[in-house]
């Protein structure tokens, strides 16, 4: 389980942490915060926007160069700045949202701003290139709250549910959380769930509410699932609906699926336009989950055409056999993606891929598999990243192995988080 930095560590830097002063805050950063100066040092301010005057309180001071603080007196706005929507966001509170004071539409923009900043840096790419100066943020349907279907709540040692401090151990106690639908919500916010270390909770396109207890160290101890209408809950918890692509798709109970409910078509939508499939044509889908892609993929390459799904989950594999069972051409192999079980897969499949989609973790897929994907000479790698920071630095490797980066879409699926979803397309060089 990934655990934050205690906000009670101990100063590794100039022992500022507690202190507050003045600043001029510039640019926004990769992360939810912005950039500004002080005495020499570079402070990262969040609840803050750029060209705002504010006084910040250090948070945090671990590194010699740099130090984390809030902004804890706005002296002068940014036009964009609005009032909180969640009275537990802001500084010194609930650390899941970075942006609850800033208008959506410049949440936009400053994610998009992010995503360049990223495929300029890490990707070593020209600021000018038309691909990323072009790049927008384009918002998903239905609003910057009640949008997160799949949460992850934790509980303190009395019971009690809530939300960690930024880069803390800290649980803020919630009677509600105004990004998350609703049901889901009330399902873990308003009950004690004592002996618990965390509640994971889903809600899926039926409106069933499915919940698991996790311990202290993050194993599943147990889940339940409540239909839509019910009064009582149901046990066990199994599969879950979800609807995507014109189509329903199961899933574990509170197994990945996109979090945002617009997320998943918007996705699937992207991800096809970029790969273009053609009839007999064959599809590596990596880090594949439930089968999503590999499978809105699938009737354009045909039933002459090849598509295999790779996941490492078994309880994954299992529902994307199940949603991909009517389709022939598609397979699901369950296996890692990761130097050596790609090699191993590319042996196996006997000839390379012509499309290759991959949807990897945060850290991104990594410089040895983006050259060994590189290798097969795909006409197509269709990237979906939820990080652009990885993003970034899987282009830099792609770019090194012979290809360029044709197209990037930026997705608003994480409202009022620094979060952002891409769909990058990447193509041999000189097609």
């Amino acid at each position: 389980m990934q655990r934050g930095r205690s906000s009670t560590s101990p100063d590794r830097g100039l022992g500022w942490t507690g202190r507050e002063f003045e600043v001029e805050v510039g640019a926004v950063a990769h992360g939810g915060h912005c950039v500004a100066r002080h005495e020499e040092r570079v402070v990262f301010v969040r609840h803050s926007l750029p060209g705002e005057r504010v006084v910040v309180r250090v948070t945090e001071d671990r590194h010699p160069g740099f130090c984390r603080a809030d902004a804890v007196q706005v002296l002068a706005a940014a036009p964009a700045r609005v009032d909180r929507p969640c009275p537990y966001s802001g500084p010194g509170k609930c650390g899941g949202c970075d942006w609850q004071h800033v208008d959506p539409t410049e949440q936009h923009r400053l994610k998009a701003t992010v995503v360049r900043e990223q495929l300029v840096r890490l990707g070593r790419l020209d600021a000018a290139d038309p691909v990323v100066a072009g790049l927008v943020v384009e918002p998903l349907p239905g609003g910057a709250l009640r949008w997160r279907s799949r949460a992850r709540f934790a509980v303190d040692r009395t019971g009690a549910p809530g939300l960690r401090r930024h880069r803390s151990h800290d649980v803020v106690v919630l009677d509600d959380c105004p990004i998350t639908v609703e049901p889901a919500a009330a399902a873990v916010l308003q009950q004690r769930w004592p002996g618990a270390g965390a509640v994971d909770v889903s809600i899926d396109s039926t409106g069933s509410v499915t919940t698991t207890r996790l311990d202290r160290r993050g194993r599943p101890q147990s889940s339940e699932v409540r239909s839509a209408g019910e009064d009582l809950p149901q046990e066990p918890a199994g599969r879950a609906e979800r609807r995507a692509g014109g189509r329903d798709w199961e899933v574990e109970g509170t197994g990945f699926w996109q979090v945002h409910p617009g997320a998943a078509d918007a996705l699937v939508a992207a991800v096809a336009e970029c790969a273009a499939v053609r009839p007999g044509e064959s599809v590596l889908d990596l880090y594949a989950g439930a089968g999503l892609f590999g499978g809105a993929l699938a009737p354009a390459a045909g039933e002459q055409g090849r598509v295999v799904c790779v996941e490492s989950d078994a309880g994954a594999c299992a529902a994307a056999d199940a949603n991909l069972a009517h389709l022939p051409q598609a397979e699901v192999w369950q296996g890692e993606v990761d130097a050596d079980g790609l090699t191993e897969l590319l042996a196996e499949l006997g000839s390379p891929p012509d499309v290759v989609v991959l949807d990897p973790p945060r850290a991104g897929a990594g410089p040895a598999v983006s050259r060994l994907l590189a290798g097969t000479g795909a006409r197509a790698v269709v990237y979906v990243a939820c990080d652009p920071a990885a993003l970034g630095r899987d282009v830099a490797a792609f770019t090194e192995a012979g290809y360029r980066l044709a197209a990037v879409r930026g997705f608003d699926a994480f409202p009022m988080t620094a979060h952002v979803e891409c769909v990058a397309l990447l193509v041999p060089v000189g097609q």
